[in-house]
């Protein structure tokens, strides 16, 4: 009898297990639904708009790629911010901003690295010139040429966006989590007033070093401040803090929050994607992570002024850097070697220039990534910029 009630328990156990995984296959097929769902109506919504874009055309012959350079698996697209107050997205405006972003399609993960404005590379015309100055004199297409040509990248893409987009994007998401030291709050109390009114909207200022939900015009304005402690290395790291935020942010956002941004955004972004390249990289965007990120050059030299681009900044060996630089947005590049572009514009930087990488750095370098056990970003490095402008 006793066997018989406990062949009973175990029955119906198993019985009540059985139902509990049928639940859980339910529940997780519906939530792979309802992603899925809400996938579609996003990018319909965004396909829908397309005609909101700046959309520029550049040809794929008009694209210049080193000899050699592959970027089987990866996506990388150049992103920039423009410095423009009247909306100018095009040849003209400073990139107040650049970033190469690598996607890695197989880990879904996107990598990126801001590039010193400042930095001194060879432009489209053979020229030597800050890596700002690519956009000012051709616009995205020279910008791209330039990061190609001197970074051995496959960039056929990219997107602008001036501060005002980057200001309403942010309030239309409801703010930004971010701390904030004391010296960047006095910095940025005093600079919020200019950004609010370029952007057209009220100024608020903090009240001193905390942890604050800035809002649009605080965001852009905190992403540009140069005249700290840092200068320009530590503004490109918070303007990835502040993508990184923007980022998270989408990606638990509502269609009804995407619409809005959808229109208000969309106008003031310049872009070569097209409209199936868009509904892609939405439809990705809700399944990829940000990975890493850092600023390029690794090792640099900014005591140099070269002719008439004033104050630079100087690669410590061009060709060890755009290695560094593909070992870390492509990991699992394989027998990546610099092209002989790069080398003889690494070359040529450090014969004009007198300025060569340090005997023993590498084997330095070597020995401390050994020792760095803490699974932090090492690569990206500190300094004073000798511009001092919080937006120039």
């Amino acid at each position: 009898m006793a066997r018989r009630k406990n062949l009973k328990a175990v029955q119906a156990a198993k019985a009540r297990k059985k139902r509990r995984n049928r639940r859980k296959k339910r529940a997780i097929i519906m939530t792979v639904e309802v992603l899925i769902l809400v996938v579609l109506i996003g990018v319909s919504i965004v396909m829908a708009k397309f005609n909101k874009f700046q959309t520029v055309s550049i040809e794929p012959e008009d694209i210049l790629i080193n000899e050699g350079v592959e970027m089987e698996g990866y996506t990388t697209v150049a992103l920039f911010g423009g410095d423009s107050r009247k909306g100018q997205l095009e040849a003209g405006t400073h990139a107040d901003t650049i970033i190469v972003a690598a996607v890695n399609h197989d880990k879904k993960e996107i990598r990126m690295a801001s590039v010193y404005r400042d930095t001194l590379l060879e432009q489209v015309d053979d020229t030597y010139h800050k890596a700002n100055h690519a956009y000012f004199e051709g616009g995205p297409e020279d910008a791209i040429n330039m990061l190609n040509k001197n970074l051995d990248l496959a960039i056929e893409d990219y997107a602008t966006v001036d501060f005002k987009a980057l200001a309403d994007v942010v309030d239309l998401l409801g703010g930004i989590e971010i701390e904030v030291t004391e010296p960047e709050a006095k910095m940025l109390n005093k600079y919020v007033a200019e950004t609010a009114k370029a952007s057209k909207k009220k100024a608020n200022k903090l009240d001193g070093a905390g942890t604050y939900n800035l809002d649009g015009p605080q965001a852009v304005t905190y992403a540009r401040l140069r005249k700290l402690e840092g200068g320009d290395y530590k503004r490109t790291e918070r303007q990835r803090l502040v993508i990184n935020k923007i980022f998270e942010k989408v990606k638990k956002m509502d269609l009804r929050t995407l619409n809005k941004i959808v229109d208000t955004v969309f106008p003031q972004v310049s872009t070569s994607f097209s409209l199936t390249e868009i509904a892609s990289l939405v439809s990705a965007g809700l399944t990829y992570e940000l990975g890493d990120n850092t600023g390029f050059p690794f090792d640099k030299d900014d005591s140099k002024r070269y002719q008439s681009a004033g104050s630079v900044v100087i690669a410590l060996g061009l060709a060890e850097n755009v290695r560094d630089l593909h070992k870390f947005l492509f990991p699992f590049e394989e027998d990546y070697m610099v092209s002989e572009t790069v080398q003889r514009i690494s070359d040529n930087i450090s014969y004009t220039t007198g300025v060569v990488r340090p005997a023993g750095l590498d084997a330095q370098k070597e020995e401390e990534e050994m020792q760095d056990t803490d699974g932090t970003d090492t690569l990206d490095g500190e300094g004073i910029s000798a511009d001092e402008n919080v937006g120039d």
